[in-house]
């Protein structure tokens, strides 16, 4: 009772051990039936101790459910773990045990649950592993395999750089029916978008022999970073996937908030970003300067400098914000029709008055709500269906300021006491000349 798998880094031949683990020996062999493990990744390397695989997509992608096991694929969600023996006979003692992941099931701790996910250890005598996973095979051929995906360059969650991939798996002997409803495919399946939108440097692709593992991070970031900008072109955050930021732009950071000046040409625009609510500078900027030979005079000379008591940093800016809103714009102004991005069904809801609407006033914004109306809103009369409300005290608000508000809201209540005693009493002179009238 074997299983061939073929992988990206060669062949692997396991012998499963039927008689003392039939039930995961059976998951194993039927889910290579209908080439469930086909373009799975290796995701987890950790030298010297162990490989896993065996989620078709890989845990780090949100499409995946971390698999399924053969009667969870046939019967339902219901049934994707099942309880896997744990024979204490056997022990993780050799290089090339395989055994299922387990974890603990939520009803009794002392049961272990398995899906598809398995594990092939790289060294000897690794007891930590007893108790935890469930053996159900060794590996008999492919051992130099094992040496390959043992060195191979990993990042710092063990996944390794350059994809390692199950290509195919081959049955060589099944002792097991197969269960109701099982169907194995004419051929392998080809992988799934979900499978393709995984791959960092692909299995088959050849590289340079003498790339270290630097270089090969390095080209695993640059392919990242190109298709993290795709998707931001189709969502159109940006122009074009290929756009580059400002070659005249610096940032800065770690800026005191006192300090001006600038010693490096002429400079064209200075964005000091704010907070939102107290106008403060966040102490980071984006320069923008009229020469590009100033702008590296700036981003060389100045990086680290002690400036107001703050020690800055320069760099580049990588930020296309404004070529993107520039390239938006532009496209915009050549549509026909309103709406947002020319498009009418996208027209956004105005939260502001008019141009015309300012009553004159060229200090205001012209927003709906004005803030001196609202300030002024406590001492207006009340109407029926618009009862008098006092002003909450703000906790931001210190000295003589809250003790003015305090004053208001006292002010306030007095006047709706006032105007509850006039209207108690007034009501209660009418009831009093009604009674006195039907008494006559």
């Amino acid at each position: 009772m074997s299983v061939l798998l073929e992988t990206s880094h060669g062949d692997l031949v396991i012998d499963l051990l039927v008689d003392v683990a039939p039930k995961a020996c059976e998951n194993f062999l039927k889910l290579c039936k209908v080439k469930y493990y086909n373009f799975s990744p290796v995701h987890s390397v950790q030298k010297n101790f162990t490989f896993q695989s065996g989620d078709p997509i890989g845990p780090g992608s949100p499409d995946s459910d971390g698999g399924s096991s053969i009667w969870g694929l046939l019967k339902g969600s219901a049934y994707k773990t099942f309880a896997v023996d744990m024979p204490p006979k056997l022990k993780h003692t050799d290089r090339g045990t395989v055994s299922m992941a387990t974890v603990p099931s939520p009803k009794d701790p002392d049961e272990r649950l398995a899906g598809s996910q398995f594990i092939v250890t790289l060294g000897d005598n690794l007891d930590y592993l007893d108790g935890k996973a469930a053996i159900f095979g060794k590996v008999v051929e492919g051992f130099d395999v094992l040496e390959k995906i043992n060195e191979a360059f990993i990042d710092d969650n063990g996944r390794p750089l350059k994809d390692i991939r199950i290509r195919h798996t081959v049955i060589l002997d099944d002792p097991y029916d197969d269960p109701p409803g099982l169907q194995e495919p004419p051929e392998s399946p080809l992988p799934s978008k979900a499978q393709l939108a995984t791959v960092r440097i692909a299995d088959d692709e050849e590289l340079d022999e003498n790339m270290d593992e630097e270089a090969m991070e390095q080209l695993r970031r640059e392919r990242e970073a190109r298709a993290q900008a795709l998707t931001l072109e189709m969502v159109g955050d940006l122009p074009f996937a290929e756009v580059k930021p400002p070659e005249n732009v610096l940032f800065v950071c770690k800026l005191n908030p006192v300090t001006q000046g600038n010693r490096f040409g002429t400079i064209l625009s200075c964005e000091v970003i704010r907070d939102k609510r107290t106008g403060d500078s966040l102490q980071y900027a984006f320069i923008e300067f009229e020469n590009q030979k100033d702008c590296e005079q700036a981003y060389f000379k100045m990086e680290g400098v002690l400036i107001d008591d703050h020690r800055i940093h320069v760099d580049f800016s990588q930020s296309v914000s404004k070529l993107s809103d520039t390239w938006r714009q532009a496209t915009i102004s050549k549509r026909q029709g309103g709406g947002f991005g020319g498009i009418s069904s996208l027209e956004r809801r105005r939260q502001y008055r008019a141009a015309d609407d300012h009553r004159g006033r060229s200090d205001r914004y012209g927003m709906v709500f004005d803030k001196d109306e609202m300030r002024r809103a406590p001492n207006r009369e009340p109407t029926a269906s618009q009862p008098a409300r006092s002003r909450s005290r703000s906790p931001l608000r210190k000295g003589p300021e809250r003790r003015r508000d305090e004053r208001d809201r006292d002010r306030d209540r007095e006047r709706d006491r006032d105007r509850d005693r006039n209207r108690n009493r007034d009501r209660y002179s009418h009831d009093r000349r009604d009674y006195d009238r039907r008494r006559r």
